[in-house]
């Protein structure tokens, strides 16, 4: 049984006030909030365990090496992958920009294509565009449909021969559709073409299977699942991360070298791993992870959609506010107050203890669809409640008193 108030004990979080009013946090499609469990695996290293990995010929060392392979092996299982197959990175954008410069600037070349849509974020844009700038590889958009869907159909109308890279988000972090990844992969690898999947709005919440999807590379950070900031996770299928070069290079990653610069990598995932790891944040996404499979990927999945479905139930009802992605399938709820710039109103909104996002949330490519400069999106997770939603429609309901904050 899926029961949310007894989840919220293990979040200490949510026991915060904020300008004298229980936190409300809406903004989980930006960062989670984190468990007892999570905090207290992060702890562990800090209190018990502090030592380097695959460095050191103590006990302690020991212990944090075998914790780190029973992470890779725990996240290999969480998607259904091989755990040589899953390399450990700073976060979502770091695990693209491996991807981008060690498999696109050393495969692409002038004239070949990059696939992409306008409402991906800056971290599954940027680096293409890097790209492209070295190889002289061509960017192109898979146009969007009248909702704001990525279609598997649109993909088929846009690919061609020359198409060698598709990158897309599995769950766009402001639309929140949910793509048709297991279609689109046909399509991409019909042209011999790879699949990037952008995996940071899809993997905590829904069950993601990269063999059964058949993604190429999937990225993914571990704050948007409930475990610590600074660690992200690539997986890639391990035949093209064999022929990947590494984005970093340095102490960890290597077997040896001499004195005339010749160099000899470990094979993957240790040759993309240089440098010492994000050793908490390992301990606490192994928690993480532990967390969410105990709770069960299709419980949270349920329980988002039902919140979801209220709240736009609820927010329908107003005739003040304006919703962009009605019919998103994932948690999150992207609109705007009639009359309200989304700044002004998430700063109104903040002053009752909720916090949601504002602005154009790193999708700048989307205002022209949208149709307006700045949202507001508010994303609900596992510990969100109806309560809270109701709390947040009778704050929407104000209007006309949304600037009243400042004069208090």
């Amino acid at each position: 049984m899926y029961d949310v108030n007894l989840i919220r004990n293990d979040f200490p979080m949510l026991k915060k006030q904020i300008n004298g009013k229980p936190l409300i946090f809406l903004d989980n499609a930006s960062t989670t909030l984190k468990p007892k469990v999570v905090i207290k695996a992060v702890n562990e290293y800090l209190e018990e365990l502090t030592s380097n990995a695959h460095r050191g010929d103590y006990d302690i060392a020991h212990l944090v090496d075998l914790r780190v392979e029973e992470t890779r092996a725990n996240v290999a299982n969480f998607i259904n992958a091989d755990a040589n197959e899953v390399v450990f990175t700073s976060g979502d954008s770091m695990s693209l920009n491996l991807v981008a410069y060690g498999y696109g600037v050393c495969n692409l070349k002038k004239g070949d294509e990059i696939l992409v849509s306008e409402a991906e974020h800056a971290s599954n844009l940027l680096p293409w565009f890097k790209v492209s700038e070295i190889t002289g590889a061509i960017i192109r958009y898979i146009p969007l449909d009248k909702e704001g869907r990525l279609t598997a159909d649109n993909v088929k109308e846009t690919i061609t021969d020359r198409t060698k890279v598709v990158s897309i988000a599995h769950i766009t972090n402001v639309l929140g559709f949910i793509i048709d990844i297991k279609e689109i992969a046909k399509i991409v690898h019909e042209k011999n073409a790879i699949l990037v999947v952008d995996g940071a709005q899809s993997v905590p919440h829904i069950k993601t299977d990269v063999k059964d999807l058949n993604i190429d590379f999937l990225t993914f950070s571990s704050h948007k699942m409930i475990g610590p900031t600074g660690l992200g996770v690539l997986y890639g299928k391990y035949e093209l991360l064999e022929k990947m070069e590494p984005l970093l290079t340095g102490g960890g990653m290597n077997s040896r070298f001499n004195m005339c610069g010749e160099v000899k990598y470990y094979k993957p995932p240790r040759k993309f791993e240089a440098g010492t790891l994000n050793l908490e944040g390992i301990f606490g996404l192994n928690a993480a992870i532990n967390y969410l499979r105990n709770l069960g990927m299709d419980n949270i999945r349920n329980h988002e959609t039902e919140i979801r479905s209220y709240a736009i139930k609820k927010l329908k009802e107003l005739d003040n506010v304006i919703i962009y992605n009605e019919t998103a399938e994932s948690g999150i709820i992207t609109l705007n107050i009639k009359g309200v710039f989304a700044q002004d109103a998430a700063t109104f909104f903040n002053s009752y203890g909720i916090a949601v996002r504002s602005g154009q949330h790193c999708a700048k490519n989307l205002t022209n669809f949208l149709k307006t400069h700045s949202t507001i999106r508010m994303s609900v997770y596992l510990y969100t409640t109806k309560d809270e939603i109701d709390t947040f429609v009778e704050v929407c309901k104000k209007g006309g008193n949304f600037l009243d904050v400042y004069f208090k």
